[in-house]
Formats: structure tokens, sequence, C-alpha cells
């Protein structure tokens, strides 16, 4: 049985299992039948002319996972941003892990999706903001839908700050010879109201594991939301990640997505600026190697006027890597004073490695300030001349300009920690010591 036929069968017995309101249930099932209609997406499409999902929808992934798999802390504490103090959202194989996570409705709501989705308090909320934002450009999003149950549930109220930052960690275990596991997050961050999130998704085996995951993000006048995401998995992991984000004035939002490793990695992120003098920021560096394949498919939708977004991927690619950018900034007829930036560089280390790199804006109003471009190349040989010529073995030299190339995505980091475990990883990425603190 193929995978989509599948998921099909498979959606009355989930349902029959799931206690929700009847408005949710109509909602799922009518997702369920989009994902019928619409199915997996192909290359023949033009947003997927770059990505073939052949090889990961070939094996026979598990839909529920047939045992909750028990881990301890040190089994996991290296994925975790441990050395500073935060909210923890921890999940294995798709089901929430409560004695590895800190969950809280003191000052804020920090809890699970599967709660949210059931008990009759959190309705208002569910009701006004839950599946507004998702667009249904492929099946993966009203597929997430039909099987959304469990994931985070973040609600930072008014004139709140988030007292400490919050982790979304999503284990896999290799209990199953193949699992596919569907997380559904809802954040909203009212007016005034500031939080951190960090993201990632992690297998702990070689089993194949397939992750579609959304996440809605609704950011209230003059919110901050400071979003960071980590994709370092295994070669037998892939990764489908939609994330949708709605501005309000005033509010500013920046996403920085960090991609080392993983089968194939998708990053679908849609900004929706809906108020004056928003502030979107998208930023990104990606290392692989082998085979991997990342694809950064991004848009930028200005609709009210005095806006600004600035987009940066940097990418480094090696062996028989493939890179795809598909940026897009849409700018409507009443958005003027709009302020927006774009740019992809790459740098291929070798032959075999590829760069599919697409930026676009689309302009429809005429007092704008816009720019877009894209670089493919190679090291700079004068430069490394000059670092070798001062006594820099080679393979030291070529890292040390990779890591000038990739830095200054890191410079809008605002958790020092963050930052720290990332130069440590290029470092790590780029096989050499170089020398100094990272």
């Amino acid at each position: 049985m193929e995978l989509k036929e599948k998921l099909i069968s498979s959606f009355l017995a989930f349902e029959e299992a799931c206690d929700v309101d009847a408005d949710i249930h109509n909602l799922r099932t009518e997702a369920i039948k989009e994902f019928e209609t619409m199915g997996f997406p192909s290359k023949k499409e033009e947003a997927w002319k770059y990505t073939s999902l052949n090889s990961v929808l070939k094996h026979d992934y598990s839909v529920f996972p047939k045992k909750e798999d028990t881990i301890e802390y040190k089994d996991i504490k290296k994925y975790l941003i441990h050395d500073i103090d935060t909210y923890n959202l921890v999940f294995i194989d798709g089901i929430f892990s409560s004695h590895l996570s800190q969950t809280t409705h003191d000052k804020h709501d920090i809890c699970l999706m599967s709660s949210a989705l059931a008990k009759p308090k959190y309705k208002p909320v569910i009701d006004q903001y839950f599946n507004k934002l998702v667009t249904r450009e492929n099946g993966f999003t009203p597929l997430n839908t039909a099987f959304s149950k469990e994931g985070a549930y973040i609600r930072i109220h008014k004139n709140k700050v988030a007292d400490k930052p919050i982790q979304i960690v999503n284990f896999s275990t290799g209990n199953e010879a193949a699992l596919m596991v569907q997380p559904r997050n809802l954040i909203v961050v009212e007016e005034n109201a500031q939080v951190q999130i960090i993201e990632r998704h992690q297998s702990l085996t070689d089993n194949p594991v397939l992750t579609n995951s959304v996440t809605e993000v609704f950011a209230g006048k003059n919110a901050i939301v400071d979003y960071y995401k980590i994709q370092n998995d295994r070669s037998s992991a892939s990764l489908i990640d939609n994330t949708f984000i709605e501005q309000k004035d005033n509010s500013n939002c920046s996403i920085h997505t960090f991609s080392f490793g993983g089968k194939l990695t998708r990053n679908n992120l849609n900004f929706f600026q809906r108020g004056e003098h928003c502030d979107s920021t998208l930023k990104g560096v990606t290392i692989i190697e082998d085979k991997q394949h990342v694809d950064h498919n991004t848009l930028v939708h200005h609709i009210f006027p005095n806006c600004e977004s600035h987009q940066d991927y940097k990418g480094i690619y090696a062996d028989n890597s493939t890179g795809v950018f598909n940026g897009k900034v849409v700018v409507e007829k009443e958005a003027q004073k709009i302020n927006a930036f774009q740019a992809n560089n790459n740098i291929l280390l070798n032959d075999r490695a590829t760069i599919n790199s697409k930026p676009q804006l689309e302009i429809f109003a005429d007092d704008v300030k816009c720019s877009h471009g894209c670089t493919i190349g190679q090291l700079d040989k004068e430069s490394l001349f000059y670092l070798r010529s001062r006594g820099i073995p080679l393979k030291e030299a070529q890292a040390l300009l990779m890591y000038a190339f990739a830095n200054n995505v890191l410079e809008s980091v605002r958790i020092p920690e963050i930052k720290k475990r990332i130069l440590r990883q290029i470092a790590l990425k780029l096989g050499v010591n170089l020398g100094f603190d990272l």
C-alpha cells in the first residue's frame, strides 16, 4: 500500500481515538479530503521543481507508534540548549514526555496542543487562531491538519515577557522500522508581549523518519518573536517544516534556520505582514555534505505600508549535496514605503555539489526600496593565498574563509548560548579547530 492510501485509511481510526469538539472534527475531515485530492507534491509543480520526494515516500512508515519509549535526560542532554534555564516541551515519537518537560500556566500558557484542542477553556483561542494562517499550496499542510493532535501550545499574554526561552524538541527513538510524525504548534504572542523559542527535530537511531511539521505564529501589536530552528539530524531523517507567521502593527519577528544535517529538509517559511511598521527577519546558514538535500522556500507578503523585511541565507555545499533557495517577496499596491532586502550567497566546495537559487520580487507599489540577488561560487583564491602566505595551513585557511562567510548571519542571534553552539557546530562541520574561542 502506498503511503497516501495508508494515511487516508488510517484517518478514521485516528479520529475515533481523539477527544475533540465537533468543529475540530469537521476541520480534520475536510483536511483529509483536501489531502486525498492534492496528494504529495511532485517535481512537476514549480515550487518543488528541484526537490524530489521519491526517496522519502518509498518507506512503509508507521503512522502511530505502537508503544511509548522511555528515554532519560542523559540520553538527550546534548541535543538541548542545557546551559541556560528554559521551558522544555519534549515529545518522543510524537508523544509528550512529562518527565523531560516543564510546562506552566502561571504567567503564560506553555503546554500541549492536545490539551488546547480538547479542553473548553482553550476553545476561544483555538477558534480565533487554529488553522487560520495555513495555506494549502501542497498536500503536506492539510495532511498535518487532518492528523493534528500533539505539539506545542504557547500563549504569551498581553504586556508579558516570557521569563525564559522555550525549547520545543521532537525525538524519534527507532522503535518503529520507519516512523512518520506530524507535530502541530500554535504560538500566540499578544500585544506588547515577547518570547524566544528554540525548535529541534532529532532522530536517535538510523531508522527512517519523516516529520511533517506545521507551526502557526501570531504576533500582536508591538510583539517581539525571536525563533530559532536547529536542524542537524541523521542522514536517515527527513523533515518537511511549514511555518506561518502573521504580524500586526509595530511587531518584530525573526526566524533563524540552521541546517546542518538530515536526508532531505524542506523549509516552507511564510510571513504575512498585516499591519504597519512591521519588521521581519529571515536568516539561515546551510552546511551539508554527502547526498544531503536542503530546500528553503520563503515568502514575505507585504500588505500594509511602512514595513521592512530582511532575508539573508548562506549555503556551503560539499560532496554530492544539493541546496535550493526559492525566495519570494510580494508587495501589494497599498504597501508603499516598503524596504525589502533579499540575498542568497552560496559556496560550492567541489564540482559535484549543486545549488538552485531563485530569488523573486513581485512589486505592485511604486514607492518602495526592494533588492534581491544571489551569488554562487568557490572560495576566493586571492584570499586563500593571503592566509596561506601568513603560515596558515590550507585546510584551516579554507575553514576561516567559510567561517567568515557564514558568520554575519549570526550577528542577529540574541541568545549567546545558541550563538556559541552554532559556531562550534560550524567549526565541527568544517572539520577544523579554528584556534579561537567560539
